[in-house]
């Protein structure tokens, strides 16, 4: 058994995909998932993992499952306690759309309890959990030591302005390597290296098998290998691209591309169109209004983008993270799926835990649950194709996925744990919508998906002489 335990620890180690025996759950490190897109560069774990690793937490693994149990209920107990006096006083009933959100609650709830028991049985597991957010040996945060600390990009902001469409963004192009270091720091090499590219409103890629910098304004960017993005300026000018899209419809696989935008190219190539669709959305809810961590849509804005549209011709599983909300759940089931041509076909859930393995909040804690919802289905394409039946009909509901959660609203890559279930090309096209990173091989969209990608959160290799 033991054996049978370091195998999947050492694969784990290798893949960071914790697969559990026998059971509908993972455990998942982001950064291990994220490094394997780069080569000169990594994911700093202390930049991921800035919540949850502090005194503030407990950082000893849970021993057993009595303490897992207690766990589920003590976080924000007195908080929790209150809100109870406060309906009781107030003889505060639940309305039917909370009834259908605690009864969808309580029908997961036993797949999430025995999720977190599994990880808190995998000791070694634990242990390593304990350590994630640790740099690598023989790597280092990546300080830029002329610049100094400067202040974040906000590309949000920045896209308000009336010179957004004039920002470029400089990709280096050369590669980095001790030999031509030295030549690559000449003022002229360097402008020969530097290829400009507007930054809004623009199809940009990095077309290399490595890593390349890119620089904007103050902030450098890290772009994984075979990656692309579509930044936008405005919310609103990203619906105005999807009803352009829209527009020309009828015409996706007999339009003439002569002179056309290389990013409607990209889309409409019939070979070229994408098998997976990820999506999430800035919906509107109360806390990132409160937080003023981005801007949000109201939920009739996102029925314009055109899935069917973005879909390869032998259909495309499309991936949509969604909040706990019962109004926001029946939008989508009711409205916003039908109008994308989407079929319904599973759901999974991120569960949420801290690194000594408890739940980051109460488990039944009703207007803060310690999970999200991954929605799953699937969108037909121009070639009637039984693959999709059959890749609908294997797909497992109520997966869950646990991982220790990294900045705000940032999701897990969960793109190596659906690539199974994708239709048609074997190497599947990926296009993530509402982007806010980068991924080899992936195209992103949205208003900041360079927003993990600044230098600073990422480490690069020792290489420097010590004395």
């Amino acid at each position: 058994m033991a054996g049978v335990e370091n195998k999947r620890l050492s694969a784990f180690l290798e893949s960071g995909i914790y697969k559990f025996p026998n059971s509908n759950a993972v455990f998942v490190d982001p950064v291990r998932i994220l490094n394997r897109n780069y080569s000169r560069f990594r994911v700093s774990p202390s930049a991921y993992y800035s919540r949850f690793f502090n005194p503030k937490f407990d950082a000893q693994p849970l021993q057993n499952e009595d303490e897992a149990q207690k766990s589920r209920f003590s976080v924000n107990n007195r908080k929790r306690k209150r809100n109870q006096k406060k309906k009781i006083k107030q003889h505060y009933a639940l309305n039917e759309k909370e009834l259908r959100a605690e009864q969808r609650h309580e029908d997961i709830r036993p797949f999430l309890v025995k999720a977190q028991e599994e990880l808190i049985r995998a000791k070694e597991l634990l242990e390593v959990m304990c350590e994630l957010n640790c740099e690598k040996k023989g790597w280092e945060p990546c300080i830029d030591s002329n610049r100094g600390v400067t202040e974040e990009v906000s590309f949000v902001e920045l896209g308000k302005v009336w010179q957004a469409p004039l920002y470029e963004i400089a990709i280096d192009i050369s590669q980095i390597n001790e030999e031509d270091e030295e030549n690559k720091a000449s003022p002229i090499n360097q402008h020969l290296n530097q290829k400009l590219l507007p930054i809004f409103n623009n199809f940009v890629s990095n077309e290399t098998n490595d890593d390349v910098v890119a620089e904007f304004l103050t902030s450098q960017y890290v772009l994984p290998k075979d990656s692309s993005f579509y930044m936008v300026h405005h919310f609103h000018l990203l619906i105005k691209f999807c009803l352009l899209l829209v527009s020309v419809s009828d015409h996706t696989y007999n339009l003439d591309l002569e002179g056309l935008p290389l990013y409607l190219e990209v889309l409409y190539d019939l070979d070229r169109g994408f098998n997976c669709i990820l999506i999430d959305p800035p919906w509107e809810n109360r806390s990132a209004y409160q937080k003023s961590m981005y801007p949000t849509l109201p939920n009739r804005y996102f029925l314009s983008i055109p899935i069917r549209q973005l879909t390869h011709a032998r259909g495309a599983l499309v991936a949509l993270w969604v909040t706990n909300r019962e109004k926001l759940r029946n939008f989508v089931e009711n409205e916003l799926f039908p109008a994308w041509g989407v079929t319904h076909v599973a759901t999974w859930y991120w569960l949420k835990v801290k690194a000594n393995g408890s739940l980051i909040c109460d488990v039944d804690l009703f207007h803060h649950r310690p999970y999200e919802c991954l929605l799953l289905g699937f969108c037909g394409g121009e070639v009637v194709d039984s693959e999709l039946q059959f890749m609908a009909n294997t797909l497992k509901d109520k997966q869950v996925i646990i991982t220790i959660p990294g900045d705000y609203s940032r999701k897990p890559p969960v793109g190596e744990l659906l690539v199974e279930y994708v239709p048609g090309l074997r190497a599947a096209r990926c296009i993530e919508l509402f982007a806010r990173e980068l991924m080899a091989g992936r195209t992103a969209w949205g208003n900041e998906p360079l927003r993990f990608q600044e230098l600073k959160y990422f480490s690069r290799k020792i290489t420097r002489l010590t004395n």
